[in-house]
């Protein structure tokens, strides 16, 4: 691979991402907290020269300011979004490719959760940054688009090569389980996956990355037929306890 990416825990179930290139060149995705971000950075080389935002949300951004400030990294994000960004470097759109730590990056609409998100997606090494839209067996809350972007939003991340890792913005996945099970209680494959992220939290792990593919197998929002199944799953979760 040739950048690897590794999840920085945040706040209290918040999920960083930090990307590294061969040559110890680091950027770092949604860094809603500066300490942990720091040190992940020193622990690598103390290298970071930028900052990839989703979307503006203060669990995504908090720390932003501070590794400017100790870095001098650069920051990118969404156009759309700037006026509730930090200042933003580079303002990027959708459909804009980019280069990323020698990378390209293609950035990719993924309204739904808010208006103006973005995710980042890195075809040569199978890495989606996707901060609130998409998470391992669930999507974000519809707190400003509706479900028919939400739905597009996910169409258009579904269609990724099925290896592609699914690097998520919280640790949400056991909830997750619990409601997704409730959708498709006769799914092998989310049964498995249940088991699975059960025992990782009960060991203290992480349960992402997970996969486009797996997603695709298990996640009832990703598996949505159209905007109207999504909306009504979306509103059982909202209610779900």
């Amino acid at each position: 691979m040739p950048i690897t990416v590794s999840a920085v825990p945040c706040l209290s179930d918040n999920y960083a991402w930090l990307l590294r290139a061969p040559d110890g060149r680091l950027a770092v995705c949604d860094p809603g907290e500066a300490a942990p971000v720091a040190a992940a950075v020193e622990a690598a080389g103390g290298r970071l020269g930028l900052i990839l935002l989703t979307h503006h949300h203060g669990d995504h951004i908090a720390g932003t300011a501070e590794l400017v400030r100790r870095y001098g990294a650069k920051v990118m994000g969404a156009a759309a979004d700037a006026h509730r960004l930090p200042p933003l470097d580079f303002a990027v759109r959708p459909g804009d490719r980019v280069e990323v730590l020698g990378l390209p990056a293609e950035v990719l609409a993924s309204d739904g959760h808010t208006r103006g998100h973005v995710a980042y997606d890195f075809p040569d090494c199978g890495i989606l940054l996707c901060g609130d839209t998409l998470f391992s067996l669930g999507c974000g809350r519809l707190l400003e688009g509706t479900a028919e972007e939400m739905f597009a939003s996910l169409s258009r991340l579904a269609a990724l090569p099925p290896e592609t890792l699914v690097c998520c913005g919280h640790e949400y996945t056991e909830s997750n389980a619990r409601f997704a099970l409730t959708v498709e209680p006769d799914n092998p494959a989310l049964k498995a996956r249940a088991e699975e992220v059960a025992r990782l939290r009960a060991e203290g792990r992480a349960t992402v990355p997970s996969t486009i593919g797996q997603e695709l197998a298990t996640n009832p929002f990703l598996r949505a037929k159209d905007a109207a199944t999504l909306a009504r799953i979306r509103a059982a979760k909202d209610a779900f306890r």
